[in-house]
This record gives C-alpha cells, sequence and structure tokens, in this order.
C-alpha cells in the first residue's frame, strides 16, 4: 500500500513475520531515500534500515505493509 510520504512515527507491519515497526528517521542518500525503522518492543538490535520505493501512487516500503488506518497526523 503506497502513502503520500514516509513520515516519523508511522507504524508499518513486516510482512514476513506480522511484527510491526516505527519510522524513526527518514533521510536521502545521493539517489534514494531510506528510512530507519525499530521494531515496537524490540531491543536496540531490531533496527533496519529500508530503502524507500518511489512509484505514481506515492511511496512505500519494500516487504511491509503501512499498518495505520488513519494517513492523516
Amino acid at each position: 500500500m503506497a502513502v503520500p510520504s514516509i513520515q516519523l512515527g508511522q507504524l508499518w507491519k513486516f510482512n514476513a513475520t506480522g511484527d510491526t515497526w516505527l519510522v524513526t528517521k527518514v533521510y536521502s542518500e545521493v539517489f534514494a531515500s531510506y528510512a530507519v525503522l525499530r521494531k515496537v518492543g524490540g531491543g536496540d538490535a531490531d533496527v533496519r534500515r529500508v530503502k524507500v520505493d518511489k512509484t505514481s501512487d506515492g511511496v512505500t516500503l519494500p516487504g511491509f505493509v503501512f499498518a495505520q488506518e488513519s494517513e492523516a497526523f
């Protein structure tokens, strides 16, 4: 599911396990944007950096699905 933008505090579910992850940082490098996700209820080692995919519908995180009902913050 694509959203208009990746924002801090958004919750995403990991498709493989169903675990919920929180967006803690979004940043851009030369030609790509990345989101840093921390597993909800996880330890310091449960952090992932995921490349943001841009589509005509918006942006998404590969392997994750947006977990919040409302896209408005």
